[in-house]
């Protein structure tokens, strides 16, 4: 078989990237692939569009802790500058889990801040910095946002026989929103930090 011989100019063409590509979408969102993983597609596409909600808020708060992350200010500024940013990668990874269950359920993640922006419940703060108990009570409030709607989605995805959904609300979303609670809210503690009163 004789080999195929390709002048110079060809061989150029074939290792210049193609740019600008544009296409219709292969999946609109809102629409829910039916995958084999043994779920009815009422079931999945319930879950998927509860989990989506719960990402858009859980991108907000996210972003939140980022934010106060950057403009924390005061006697605390250490610890609450490190645990700020603890609390946003933890959130981080919550963001990707809930985000890829989505996917595996035949579903669209919400993925832009605009769309983002237009879903979360979690209210808009201020684009300045504000004082330290306002920047953890802005927390807290989103915390409980997605804590009532974690409590509830997962006792709808249990009913509807989606396990999984079920566990990744119980497991990580509510356990994790519930210690950065914990670790935020002892914050606004008055408790004396030299002398017992």
């Amino acid at each position: 078989m004789a080999s195929k011989v390709l002048d110079a100019d060809t061989i150029i063409e074939h290792a210049k990237p193609i740019v600008h590509q544009q296409a219709h979408e292969i999946q609109p969102f809102g629409h829910v692939i039916k995958l084999p993983i043994a779920l009815s597609e009422k079931a999945c596409k319930e879950s998927v569009e509860n989990l989506n909600q719960i990402l858009a808020d859980t991108m907000t708060l996210r972003d939140l802790y980022k934010k106060h992350h950057w403009q924390v200010a005061g006697p605390t500024f250490y610890q609450l500058h490190l645990l700020f940013d603890k609390h946003f990668d933890e959130q981080v990874e919550l963001v990707d889990k809930i985000a890829e269950r989505i996917q595996l359920l035949g579903g669209i993640s919400l993925a832009m801040a605009p769309d983002v922006a237009e879903t979360t419940l979690i209210p808009r703060p201020p684009k300045g910095r504000e004082e330290v108990p306002i920047q953890i009570s802005r927390l807290l409030h989103a915390h409980e946002i997605i804590l009532k709607e974690a409590h509830t989605m997962a006792r709808i995805a249990a009913d509807g026989g989606d396990d999984g959904t079920n566990d990744l609300l119980v497991s990580d979303v509510i356990r994790r929103n519930e210690l950065q609670v914990w670790f935020v809210a002892e914050h606004l503690v008055d408790a004396p930090l030299v002398r017992a009163r």
